[in-house]
């Protein structure tokens, strides 16, 4: 449960447990409620008979069993009972016994349902229920407008439920208390206690769980607990207050008037359990009969069967009064379980004038419902008799029990108010008849016996008679004891005999029935010993073995049995396993597959027997264990493998029987199927698809059963080619040489995808097929066929194992074709210039030619249609005499265009010479090629002679003309001669050659040349006109001189022209200079007549020659000139240093030059004071001087140059080096050596910057003062004009 539900309930009467308080007549028990699954409950003790609670004063408190819990569903609760310190709570426990709980405790009782306890109520009180934060608490309050003090209260009285053989609360076993004490007997036996004393009050109504041994008759009126001194004056004070309370309002009975009865229906005989002297009658109602009961006609509401309520017309409301005025019942002939109810029918009362009002007759016969509440008139009554008769006999009443009864009139829908109730209360009788009574205990001799007493009845039990056959077994009782104890000891009694008892009650109003015969047995003496016990089941752990009852022990002896069990090999001997009164018993926790040794021995209160004879019994072997994970022997082929395995590690005590094999196809594992089941370890798995995979386990079979599957072992099986496919078909109309063909793939994929198709086909007349396609498509077009022809196709397919089986044939017929090839024609010449070519008509595959297409060329790729037409010859004109030409014929008809014939070889006879067709002028290059060998000797002569000018060319360009020409067409015989003819002169004849030349022409001369060419077969055509001219004669070397020359570079002129000449002077010149080996290089070539050579030696001969030439060609080269460079002068001295000894003197130092070519070198210290000229100061080799008588304030100025002394020559002096200044020391300013030394330098360098300022920095200084005008220029337009 979600939530606590708490329950308080103010409660009379429970000895020890009631408080006081002032003025309100309240007494409170507190109800713990708290949830308890329905699960929790399934393991504890069988629920108690009843859970009422025992009180000698009042009503017990107790609830009907729960609606909503059949055969166990729903959930289950337990209610805690708090006792409260100095409190009692009595309970009756499973074994019927009772026990008293004193607080403080809490008292579980479970409720099998879960639901919310119904909570009977004394007479005059009510229920409340109170829900706070979750928690419900029950109050019992007085009632305060009436109370009848005879009967229960109406008020807060739930109908019985349907399943009233569940019991309301059961107390748990597990959860309540130790029990204080019991209460026992106090004369005659267990739970004897007097009842002396009549309660006032009937006990509430306690559903049992089953009808039992310990029922009573169904009419009987309750025992009366004992009260003592102390609990009488307080109930004597409490009834008291509450008719004060009251203020003595009616239907007040006196203390000893019989108390009212409760009425049970007759489809239910009520359970009652008669318990120490306090009793419970057991009420079983249907639910839904029950009608409430109201203040009186006033407040009575009409009501159809159907349960609706509303507004009536007219009519119906005064049917509905009609109804409403039936009269009080009457009852007679009272009687102890019976009674006879009578009444009258409706009327309508008379008007004020005497007369009935308005007829108002029912539409139907009116039914009328008797009704009976036990609870007081206010209580709940149930409906006894319906019908249309005016009276009616109430049945299967309570003995000795106050009721009231009413009755109620129904029409149709509608049912009046019921009548007032009368009350009656039935008569008095006999008990019900008794339990059987028990065995308590016994000897040989003695058994000792005890019961239970019965309902009373309404009258005090004063006696039982407990009658017995002694032992006779004939059926015939004799009394052995009549008196008011509940136990009897018999004695003098026979050992191991059998004895029937009966027991019957008596009070003032007679004698009840006998209860039922129950047979009761005496001790016998030991045992003997019992058979060997046998084998009823065996496990592995386990075996269960069954014994007989020794024959010579009677039935009624209470014999036990000893079982004892050695294990083979153990040495410890017989050790008992099982000590009971079964004659079975399952030994557990043994050794699989092991033998034992057992024995069973009887005994009893007597003593116990020997042991049987032992047997020996083994257990079962346990399963083995898996075998082993399978493995593959040899090689797994595409529909087989071979697999084995090893036997399991454990076989568990038995030797294996057999292997079973599972086998199952995919990796998934779903489906197996069994493959092999036998004692072999190896097995071969057949019929499996190639290309697939499987897995296959393994488990094995023994005495002890089946033990695990193995390890899965996954297997792979190889493919195989593909089956064979489908023949392949034609797709469309097939072609005369060509069809298209598709297929589909092969049924069998052989395990592998198909990867590749192969078509072949085979021809009309020969069985060899040769194979046309292969690839991985469905369809193929199929060419070189031959039109109108069948053919076989046949298909495989392939995979990575391979090509499968071949398909059948397929048969296919190409359409008409175009015609065969032509057969090569024939050629015949007529002439070098005329050829007839002649052919036959090849096959026509199906159609007649209709034409001829001959093709002629003189080369094989480039031949050309020369005829088309039926005709089969053709006449070919034109042609070249000894030239081969090539032929070949083709046939056409409707269906196309045949292919060629072979190409013919064709050669035309032999002819003159061919026409010359392109002459061509020899270069000058190529009529050097002519010149003779002495002409080679002669130019050695001239290269060792060094100075003699070289011959003129044999063929001169002036006098000679040099001819090519190409050779013509020698028509198939060979060219023997040409003829050249030049106009006016004789002709030339020249051999078999393609070059020739004229000589012995004049200079500057035009002629016209043709030529032709002769054969054996005569001579051929001249060709054209070609015209040629001889150059003029070529110019003399003019005369060489040396015009200016330095050490270095040497100024060469010639001729009378100007020094610089266009390129476009027909005369040019080419300069040569000889090199150390003799041999001359050429160093200028061009039109101008002078030249400077440049990079030469000092002091060094040099050999030059020169030679003209024009278009005529080139000149004669001119003899030999040889110039001299001069000697190089030393070259320039760095700028002296200058130092200041003091006033009238300083140190003029300078730089060294090396020698040169071994000459040595002086040098010359010119001095010179202001503005005056320059004296030589010193000459000599030293590179310093001193220099004294200085004027002061006088500047100087000095310059040094070097001087070459040669040996064979002058002396050459050099350039004067830079000047440097020494001026005067002035007073203001002192300076030292390396200041004035530093002015020194600083003048000489600004001097010598004026001085050797160039060309080039004066452009650059002239250039960046242009760039700064500009950038001024550009800087005030863009400030001053832009913006």
């Amino acid at each position: 449960m979600a939530s606590e539900n708490i329950f308080q309930s103010q409660q009379l009467g429970c000895r020890k447990c009631h408080a006081i308080q002032c003025n309100d007549w309240q007494w409170k028990t507190e109800y713990l409620f708290s949830g308890v699954n329905e699960g929790d409950m399934a393991d504890h003790t069988p629920p108690l008979e009843s859970g009422q609670l025992l009180s000698p004063d009042l009503p017990i408190l107790a609830s009907p069993p729960p609606s909503a819990m059949v055969n166990g569903e729903g959930p289950q609760q337990v209610i805690l009972v708090q006792v409260n310190p100095g409190e009692a709570f009595t309970i009756r426990r499973e074994d019927g016994q009772f026990q008293c709980i004193t607080g403080p405790a809490q008292v579980p009782m479970m409720s099998p349902n879960g639901s919310v306890p119904p909570i009977y109520v004394p007479p005059g009180y009510v229920s409340q229920i109170i829900e706070e934060n979750g928690v419900r608490r029950v109050l019992v309050l007085p009632q305060q407008p009436e109370f009848h003090p005879g009967g229960h209260s109406p008020l807060h009285h739930p109908p019985p439920p349907p399943h009233a053989h569940l019991p309301a609360f059961i107390p748990h076993p597990a959860m309540m208390p130790p029990p204080p004490h019991l209460y026992t007997g106090m004369a005659g036996g267990v739970g004897d206690m007097s009842s002396q004393y009549i309660s006032q009050y009937h006990p509430a109504h306690i559903y049992s769980e089953q009808v039992s041994a310990d029922s009573h008759s169904q009419h009987g009126r309750p025992p009366f607990v004992h009260r003592d001194d102390r609990t009488s004056k307080t109930y004597e004070r409490l009834q008291k207050k509450l008719k004060d309370r009251q203020g003595g309002g009616g239907g007040g009975q006196v203390k000893d008037s019989p108390p009212p009865s409760p009425q049970k229906t007759c489809s239910s005989p009520p359970t009652v359990d008669i318990h120490n002297g306090v009793g419970g009658n057991a009420l079983e109602a249907e639910q839904g009969q029950l009608s409430h009961a109201a203040a009186g006609p006033d407040r009575q509401t009409g009501r159809g069967r159907n349960g609706e309520s509303g507004e009536l017309d007219k009519e119906a409301q005064a049917l509905l009064a009609l109804l409403s005025t039936i009269s009080t019942p009457v009852v007679s002939d009272i009687q102890a379980r019976g009674v006879v109810a009578s009444w009258g029918a409706p009327t309508r009362p008379e008007s004020e004038n005497g007369s009935v009002e308005d007829d108002c007759t029912p539409p139907e016969p009116l039914s009328y419902e008797v009704s009976i509440s036990f609870s007081g008139k206010d209580g709940k009554y149930k409906s006894m008799y319906c019908g249309e008769e005016l009276s009616a006999t109430l049945e299967d009443l309570r003995p000795a029990t106050d009721y009231h009864v009413r009755v109620q009139a129904m029409c149709n829908c509608l049912q009046g108010s019921p009548s007032e109730a009368v009350s009656f209360t039935t008569l008095s009788c006999e008990p019900d008849p008794p339990n059987a009574p028990r065995k308590a205990s016994g000897t040989k001799n003695t058994l000792v016996l005890q019961w239970k007493p019965p309902c009373d009845n309404g009258s005090k039990i004063q006696n039982y008679i407990l009658q017995w056959d002694e032992g006779k077994g004939t059926g015939i009782f004799e009394q052995c004891y009549y008196g008011p104890q509940k136990q009897y000891r018999v004695t003098k009694l026979s050992p191991a005999s059998r004895y029937s008892f009966r027991l019957a009650a008596k009070n003032d109003m007679g004698v009840s029935e006998f209860s039922e015969v129950v047979d009761l047995f005496t001790s016998c003496s030991v045992p003997l010993p019992p058979f060997p016990p046998e084998l009823e089941m065996a496990g592995v752990t386990w075996l269960c073995m069954k014994w007989q009852r020794p024959t010579s022990s009677p039935k009624e002896d209470d014999i036990y049995y000893v079982l004892e069990m050695e294990e083979e090999g153990s040495g410890y001997g017989f050790q008992p396993s099982y000590d009971g009164e079964e004659l079975s018993c399952t030994v557990r926790n043994l050794h699989r597959s092991t033998k034992y040794k057992f024995r069973v021995a009887a005994y009893n209160s007597e003593g116990k027997s020997n042991p049987s004879q032992v047997v020996e019994f083994i257990t079962n072997p346990d399963r083995p264990s898996s075998p082993c994970r399978p493995v593959i022997r040899g090689r797994v082929l595409p529909n087989s493998f071979k697999m084995a395995w090893e036997p399991p590690k454990d076989n568990g005590g038995a030797e294996v029987t057999k292997y079973v094999v599972e086998l199952s196809e995919g990796l998934s594992g779903l489906s197996w199927e069994l493959v092999y089941s036998g004692p072999a370890m190896e097995h071969v798995c057949e019929g499996l698809k190639p290309g697939c995979s499987y897995q296959t386990r393994v488990y094995c079979m023994s005495e002890g059963g089946q033990s695990p599957l193995s390890e899965t072992l996954q297997v792979q099986t190889p493919a195989v080619p593909p089956g064979p496919c489908q023949p392949p078909r034609l797709v469309g109309k097939p072609k005369a040489r060509e069809v298209q063909l598709r297929w589909g793939p092969p049924q069998v994929d052989g395990g592998s995808p198909v990867s590749c198709y192969s078509v072949e086909v085979s021809g009309p007349q020969s069985e060899e097929s040769r194979e046309v396609y292969q690839g991985p498509e469905l369809d193929c077009s199929v060419g070189g066929l031959m039109p109108g022809k069948t053919y076989s196709f046949r298909l495989k397919a392939a995979n990575k194992a391979g090509f499968g089986p071949l398909s059948e044939r397929c048969e296919v017929s190409t359409g008409p074709g175009a015609p065969e090839q032509c057969k090569a024609a024939s050629t015949t010449c007529k002439s070098p210039s005329c050829v007839v070519v002649s052919w036959e008509a090849p096959p026509c595959n199906g159609a007649p030619v209709t034409e001829f297409r001959l093709e002629w060329g003189a080369a094989e790729g480039s031949m050309q249609v020369c005829y088309t037409g039926p005709g089969l010859s053709h006449e070919m004109k034109g042609l070249l005499p000894a030239t081969n030409y090539f032929c070949r014929v083709q046939a056409v008809n409707v269906a196309g265009v045949g292919p060629f014939s072979e190409a013919v070889l064709c050669q035309t006879p032999c002819s003159v010479p061919a026409a010359v067709s392109n002459i061509y002028a020899l270069k000058e290059s190529e009529l050097r090629r002519y010149e003779t060998p002495v002409d080679a000797d002669d130019d050695e002569e001239e290269e060792d002679g060094g100075s003699r000018p070289p011959p003129p060319p044999l063929y001169s360009p002036s006098t000679c003309l040099g001819v090519s020409w190409d050779p013509p067409c020698d028509h198939g015989s060979e060219i023997t001669s040409y003829l050249i003819d030049l106009g006016e002169r004789q002709p030339i004849v020249a051999g078999p050659v393609t070059k020739h030349i004229i000589q012995h022409l004049q200079p500057d001369t035009s002629y016209r040349i043709r030529i032709q060419a002769l054969n054996s077969l005569g001579a051929g055509p001249f060709s054209h006109t070609f015209k040629l001219k001889t150059k003029p004669l070529p110019p003399q070397p003019p005369r060489l001189e040396c015009t200016a020359f330095s050490h270095q570079t040497l100024r060469l002129k010639w001729g009378d022209g100007p020094a610089k000449a266009a390129t476009s002077d027909a005369l040019q010149y080419q300069l040569q200079m000889g090199d150390k080996s003799g041999r001359f290089i050429s160093l200028y070539k061009g039109p101008c007549h002078t030249h400077k050579v440049q990079r030469l030696n000092e002091s060094t001969s040099y050999t030059f020659r020169i030679q003209a030439f024009n278009e005529a060609g080139e000149g004669p080269f001119s003899n030999v000139y040889t110039f001299t460079t001069p000697r190089s002068p030393p070259a320039p001295v760095k700028v002296p240093k200058v130092e200041r000894l003091d006033d009238n003197s300083c140190e003029v130092t300078w730089e060294a030059l090396p020698p040169m070519k071994g000459d040595p070198i002086i040098y010359t210290l010119q001095c010179m004071m202001g503005n005056s000229e320059f004296k030589q100061a010193y000459k000599g080799s030293a590179t310093s001087y001193h220099v004294q008588s200085l004027q002061p304030n006088s500047d100087y100025r000095f310059r040094v140059c070097a001087i070459r002394q040669c040996h064979d020559a002058p002396e050459l002096s050099g350039p004067y080096s830079p000047t440097v200044t020494l001026s005067p020391q002035r007073s203001d300013v002192v300076l030292g050596g390396s200041a004035a030394g530093s002015g020194s330098r600083a003048g000489a360098e600004s001097s010598r910057s004026r001085r050797s300022m160039t060309d080039e920095q004066c452009a650059f200084l002239l250039l960046m003062v242009f760039a700064v005008i500009a950038i001024l220029i550009a800087f005030v337009i863009q400030y001053f004009v832009i913006k």
